[in-house]
């Protein structure tokens, strides 16, 4: 809706922002040009009034709202992921060696007048041998070993799939509230007019936010949490309320002896402007434009370490029945509180363990820039290129992955630009993750190969994620990254294990059963073979994983497989020709005791690949 009047509204939309701080709203059109969620005149659906009145006029409602449009992202198929693309590669794989294999017999068979019938079945073994069946139950039993380890660590998974997607992420896209800092505002420091630190700030604007009437801003909150020396002695009289023109509160308290003291505590600019002398070490000093110039520098220094900064002046006024705005003049200014959302204690160490096993950290978050520098620099991020909503708007998909790819941070970011920015990293061949709490993140969590999300986050986005952290962590995730990758490890051994030895097997028999006059291995034989083969192979999701599978981000990589098929399989068949030899012209064996030998022989030498398999 768009605002007609305004008057002291604040809205609260971390909804869709992410923003920790209720915004202030007023009715004054803004640029066409401001992103929409940026937008003072305008407010959605799914915030809500904080403080203050408005009259709005609707103009959207429903999917073409905001939140609306987070809902039909939601309701969108979700991109198809690194598993999900790796088992498509690698069953068209199977297929197309399978269909060749079938054809070739058969075709080879009855070209060289061998019964129809029997070559048939002969191929059709030969192909259900070469098919991992048992790749299903040994990728379930897998993810389902390393979801139980997983929830060991807090890590709890709601898709098994998105395990060995856990393990092959490069990436890591995460919103900065709530994951890398606490989501609440705490006091940093107070300071006197030249930065010094005092506690007299503190005291006052903890009488402030005492006696100050109406819903407490996390700012009122944080300084009240935080105990002040003398702060709890004094007799509320009267209260000027806040509001946005003023940008500043203002109480009036009655001291001990009778004295009374007008207490303002506000946005910087606002109280300096009717601040006429500051606090000193010496006393009361005038606020001359020196000291003034200092004062601005003090503020200004601490803002851009992203840090929310309020001013806090008082003066002596007389004894009356009420107060109102015309007596905040010739203020004392008493100095400054910074406040901060603090980084979570293991987020700078995890952040370098991430990068150390080949995951790197991407901070998307709707915050302004200069909070979300701050946040970034105390957890060791690179800074070189901070990308904001505005310019990603400006950018085509080309020109966005090439961004996205160098960029550490994106500021200032709405929800569907968060989802333009994982898309570009995943058509650059990234496996990307992303975690976020709120409502905003849930389209990006839907579009991810993984969604993270913790157990404190809204319900929407841990519906739409496929990890939810119990515990507020980044080493946990951390964990949960390593034990994707041990279970991609043992799904792989299978994978290598059952291709290439089983290929081998099929060579051997194809190549064979063109040179004699009878089936080197009954179909029956054939399939038991396989069953046998595969059931020796039940233990591998028990496996170790070995460090090369841990320390890396692990991929599908069908052109892997395929070439390690070509090369091992005709090896193996190596051992087979052999014994095809030893049987012949050594043994003299019949029909049976050739069938016999080498079903023998086949599954020993099939066997012993395990043992090669295990490690890279």
């Amino acid at each position: 809706a768009r605002l007609v009047e305004a008057r002291d509204l604040h809205v609260q939309q971390a909804a869709l922002t992410g923003e920790s701080m209720p915004a202030e709203k007023e009715a004054r059109p803004d640029d066409a040009a401001t992103p929409l969620n940026e937008r003072r005149d305008m407010v959605f659906l799914g915030t809500s009034v904080v403080s203050g009145t408005a009259t709005a006029v609707v103009v959207a409602t429903g999917r073409k709202t905001s939140f609306g449009d987070i809902a039909a992202r939601l309701a969108a198929r979700a991109p198809e992921t690194e598993f999900e693309r790796g088992i498509r590669q690698f069953s068209l794989l199977i297929m197309r060696t399978v269909f060749f294999l079938v054809l070739f017999i058969v075709v080879a068979r009855i070209a060289l007048h061998r019964g129809a019938l029997e070559s048939l079945l002969f191929a059709v073994a030969l192909a259900v041998g070469l098919t991992p069946e048992f790749l299903p139950m040994i990728t379930t039993v897998t993810l389902g070993k390393a979801a139980v380890r997983m929830a060991a660590a807090k890590v709890i998974v709601k898709r098994l799939p998105a395990i060995e997607n856990l393990g092959s992420i490069d990436v890591l896209c995460s919103d900065k509230t709530g994951t890398l800092t606490a989501g609440t505002m705490s006091l940093d420091r107070s300071v006197d007019a030249g930065g010094a630190s005092a506690t007299r700030p503190h005291t006052l604007a903890h009488v402030n936010s005492r006696f100050e009437t109406g819903i407490k801003s996390p700012l009122d909150e944080a300084i009240l949490a935080s105990p002040a020396a003398d702060a709890e002695s004094g007799k509320k009289v009267d209260e000027i309320p806040f509001d946005f023109e003023r940008r500043r509160s203002s109480i009036v308290v009655e001291q001990g002896a009778g004295e009374r003291l007008l207490i303002t505590k506000g946005a910087p600019e606002g109280v300096l402007a009717i601040a006429t002398s500051y606090e000193a070490a010496g006393g009361t000093q005038p606020l001359d434009e020196a000291a003034r110039a200092r004062a601005c520098a003090t503020y200004e220094t601490l803002s851009e370490t992203g840090l929310r900064v309020l001013a806090i002046a008082w003066r002596k006024v007389d004894t009356r029945e009420a107060y109102d705005t015309k007596d905040e003049r010739d203020l004392v200014l008493a100095g400054f509180l910074a406040f901060s959302d603090p980084v979570l204690p293991d987020a700078a160490a995890t952040v370098a363990a991430l990068a150390r096993d080949g995951v790197s950290v991407k901070i998307v978050t709707g915050d302004n820039e200069r909070v979300a520098r701050h946040v970034c620099g105390q957890v060791g991020l690179d800074l070189t290129t901070v990308v904001l909503g505005d310019a990603i708007d400006s950018m085509t998909d080309t020109a966005l992955e090439h961004v996205a790819e160098q960029a550490t941070l994106f500021a200032r970011v709405s929800p569907a630009q968060k989802n333009r920015i994982l898309l570009a990293l995943k058509r650059r061949s990234h496996v990307v993750g992303f975690l976020g709490d709120g409502i905003n993140d849930a389209p990006s969590l839907h579009a991810a190969d993984v969604g993270i999300s913790v157990a404190s986050a809204v319900d929407v986005a841990r519906d739409a994620a496929d990890i939810i952290l119990l515990e507020r962590s980044l080493g946990v995730l951390h964990t949960g990254i390593l034990e994707g990758r041990k279970a991609f490890g043992n799904v792989t051994k299978y994978v290598l294990m059952g291709t290439s030895s089983n290929f081998g097997n099929m060579f051997s028999m194809a190549a064979v059963s063109l040179f004699l006059r009878f089936l080197p291995m009954l179909p029956v034989q054939i399939l038991l073979n396989n069953l046998l083969y595969d059931l020796s192979q039940v233990t591998i999701p028990t496996d170790n994983v070995d460090d090369t599978y841990v320390r890396e981000p692990q991929r599908w990589n069908v052109r892997t497989i395929r070439n390690f098929m070509l090369l091992i399989g005709p090896v193996s068949s190596l051992y087979d020709f052999v014994t095809f030899f030893a049987l012949l012209h050594v043994f003299h064996a019949s029909e049976g005791l050739f069938q016999t030998g080498w079903f023998v022989e086949s599954l020993a030498t099939q066997t012993l690949v395990i043992f090669v398999i295990r490690t890279a």
